[in-house]
């Protein structure tokens, strides 16, 4: 029987990587078996190892058989030294022994310690992935640890969590040991390990923050219908209540803002459109569109796009910098906004009259492209073949746009401008 001095050694190792009794009692007796077979060989297998966890005792056993001449001193054991331990024992018995483990010497033991600290980091690593692969989505709060170019390092509870560039606010600005919140994005396995990515510039990160902040969420009384964001700078959030006496936008401003200004201070001075939800397109629409307010809106239902018409002074309002309000509207409703002034309208309509030539030149209605590429076009602002067009030499920097998808956006644009003239 092993010194419980032992068992508790192992016992608070495993508790500092967090690792739980069964997994310790596991590693345990493979971690005996390998020392068993280091010394024995490959072949045998007439040896068990018992481990009690509650007791802190390893007992090894050694089942060899009971003969008259032994041949193999492993598996066999003469019937005289037998009958010194148990009298009755007789030739074809199973024999128990009780193994010391001073029998297999300092060198194996370290061995064993090697094995021990290998399965310890490998079951280490499967419990972060586990742990962390069920959280996705969740906030957590950990603190800097080390800040590189391209990535910073967050300690939460002992574990090493990724902030990349491309998730952080661009706003934001770091300095070790500072706690910060983010959202769990995703869980890799690579050679070295779990690899726990974390987000601050996801939709889902705002929306979290709004489940933190207004109860009412939590409680299923107000429901999330949408996020669109340009991290640090705005997004607009849908909502809708479920019961008529709470107001969902009021709800989520809180008494005397303290709720929005909460989650305005956590993401750096982000500016967040709260809208209230309607199943009405030209309602829903309007509202997104705020603080600009449209004279007009010309809706295709079954082909989700609107061109919105405004007074001249409040279209730059309606587009926002670098197109940011009306990529955020398009984005929120699944329209998409081609936004104008009325003097800009009018012109265009003095040839076109049927809606279906308003439309005609969207991007979102161009044959022969994948909603994924059409999606990232209008998102940068390209809601149309004009724009498009004026707008080409920007798309090799864009995320998503390949040479191969670019030659053949090329293509399909020279194809309906030939067939239009």
């Amino acid at each position: 029987m092993i010194n419980k001095d032992i068992i508790n050694a192992f016992k608070i190792l495993a508790t500092e990587k967090g690792i739980d009794k069964t997994n310790l009692s596991s590693i345990i007796e493979d971690l005996f078996i390998n020392i068993i077979r280091k010394k024995y060989g490959e072949e045998y297998e007439n040896f068990n190892v018992i481990v009690n966890m509650e007791k802190g005792e390893i007992e090894i056993y050694q089942q060899k058989t009971v003969v008259k001449e032994v041949v193999d001193d492993v598996l066999e054991i003469n019937l005289a030294e037998a009958r010194k331990v148990e009298k009755g024992m007789n030739v074809g018995d199973m024999f128990i022994e009780v193994v010391n483990p001073q029998n297999f010497g300092r060198r194996l033991i370290n061995n064993a310690k090697q094995f021990f600290n290998q399965s310890l980091r490998d079951i280490e690593k499967q419990s972060i992935y586990d742990e962390y692969s069920g959280k996705i989505g969740e906030i957590i709060i950990g603190s800097v640890q080390q800040i590189q170019k391209e990535r910073i390092f967050v300690n939460c509870e002992n574990k090493e969590l990724i902030l990349p560039k491309s998730e952080q606010i661009p706003s934001d600005r770091y300095r070790r040991g500072e706690s910060i919140r983010a959202i769990i994005k995703k869980v890799d396995i690579n050679n070295r390990g779990p690899e726990v990515t974390i987000s601050r510039s996801d939709n889902q990160f705002l929306e979290k923050l709004f489940h933190l902040e207004v109860p009412e969420i939590g409680d299923d009384i107000i429901e999330i219908k949408g996020v669109a964001r340009v991290p640090g700078d705005r997004s607009k959030i849908i909502v809708y209540s479920s019961d008529k006496r709470i107001d969902a936008v009021g709800a989520c401003v809180g008494m005397k803002g303290m709720r929005i200004q909460s989650i305005v201070r956590e993401l750096n001075g982000e500016k967040i459109d709260i809208i209230n939800w309607s199943n009405e397109p030209e309602i829903l629409i309007t509202r997104a569109l705020s603080p600009a307010q449209p004279v007009d809106l010309y809706i295709d239902v079954d082909k989700r796009y609107v061109i919105a018409v405004f007074q001249e002074e409040d279209l730059p309002i309606a587009i926002g910098r670098n197109g940011q309000n009306v990529k955020l509207v398009s984005s929120i409703t699944g329209f998409s906004v081609d936004a104008m002034s009325v003097d800009e309208y009018n012109n265009r309509h003095n040839t076109e009259t049927d809606s279906d030539n308003i439309s005609s030149n969207s991007i979102a209605e161009i044959e022969g492209l994948s909603d994924k590429i059409k999606n990232i076009l209008i998102e940068n602002g390209m809601l149309s073949l004009d724009d498009f067009i004026q707008k080409e030499t920007e798309l090799s920097n864009i995320k998503g746009i390949g040479p191969k998808t670019l030659d053949k956006i090329r293509k399909i644009v020279q194809t309906i401008e030939h067939s239009e003239q």
